[in-house]
Formats: C-alpha cells, structure tokens, sequence
C-alpha cells in the first residue's frame, strides 16, 4: 500500500472515532483531545496531493509539521515530535526492526519533550511495549503488533495518572483509558490493518 494510502486510512480512523477519544479525555482531561485529533486530521487530509510524490521520511516529516501547527493542546507537540523523531531515523524501505529502532528514538524524544516516562498513564505505555514486540519480528509480527498496542491501551486504565490533567484526579484516574494511548492504538491498529 502507499504510504498516502495509508496515511488517509490513518487519519480517517481518527476522525471516525472523535466522540471516543472525545468521552475518553472527558473523563481524565479537558475533553478537547478526539476534537484536536480530527483538526488535525483534517489538515493532512487537505494536504494528500502533497505527499504523492513526497518519500516516507518527507511525508512524515510533513505530517509532523502539520500537527504542531494545528492540532491543539499536548498532542500537537507530541505527535508532532514523534512524526519528525521517525522521518529523521528511517531508512527509505523500513523493516520491521527499523521500525523498532526509530520508534525508540521517537520515545527517548518524547521523553525529554515531556518529561515523562513508561508507567504515567501516557502514549509511551503503548509505545515501549510496540517497539519491543518489533524487536522480536518473526512472522506473525503484525498480528503481534495489533494486539499488542489494543492491550497496552486498555492496560492503561489500570496506571495511576502521574502527568498532565489527568494527575489531579488522583484515584479518579484510575479505570479510565488514557486518551493519548487510545489514539497511538487506533493509529498503530490501522497500519496493521493495512499491511
């Protein structure tokens, strides 16, 4: 599939799940995150033609672009950042382990950005487990992978909120799904489903 394909699937599946990710930070945030995902993407949408000609690297490195200039709140930076992280740590035809690779410069940049870490009820805790499935590879990765990220984002419920809104809700946090992982998980599904 082109990588244009694959980045309308990606951001339709964010679109088509805005009243999900919306309910989800409702609960732990300030509501605005399904609403800042869809506006931005919307805005790659707008820019599909841009990237026909455009590599992988190019086209991620676009995206990030686009999403710190339009998408609202924490998220804009931090997918922003992660986009920018991988288009500067792939190789042009990326296998599974440059995947892994490049998606742990994307965490050690997320990070130093946040200044957070796996077990704060944050995308990373989807992140980390994902790369580490890549690095195993074999030939069930994808399935692996899929699995993977639905599980470490419901595992989320169960993490006590240490950053962002969500942290002064204390216990209240807990059996809520970070909002940020549900989208990392709905992105990392949607490319699974497409491979």
């Amino acid at each position: 599939m082109a990588h244009t394909e694959m980045i309308k699937a990606c951001t339709q599946a964010l679109i088509d799940r805005v009243e999900e990710l919306t309910a989800l930070d409702a609960a732990i945030g300030d509501g605005d995150h399904g609403l800042n995902m869809k506006r931005g993407s919307l805005a790659i949408q707008a820019k599909l033609a841009d990237f026909e000609e455009a590599t992988l690297n190019q086209a991620l490195a676009k995206m990030g672009t686009i999403c710190m200039a339009t998408v609202g709140g924490s998220s804009g930076p931090v997918f922003g950042t992660l986009l920018i992280t991988l288009s500067k740590n792939l190789p042009e035809s990326p296998k599974p382990e440059d995947w892994s690779r490049a998606l742990e410069a994307g965490v050690e940049a997320l990070k130093k950005l946040g200044k957070v870490d796996v077990g704060q009820k944050t995308l990373l805790d989807v992140l980390v487990p994902v790369q580490k499935e890549l690095q195993k590879q074999g030939d069930d990765v994808v399935s692996r992978v899929r699995v993977c990220a639905n599980e470490s984002a419901e595992a989320t419920a169960n993490i006590p909120a240490i950053k962002g809104r969500a942290s002064f809700l204390g216990d209240r946090a807990l059996g809520k799904v970070d909002p940020g992982s549900r989208s990392m998980a709905i992105l990392i599904t949607t490319i699974c489903d497409h491979l």
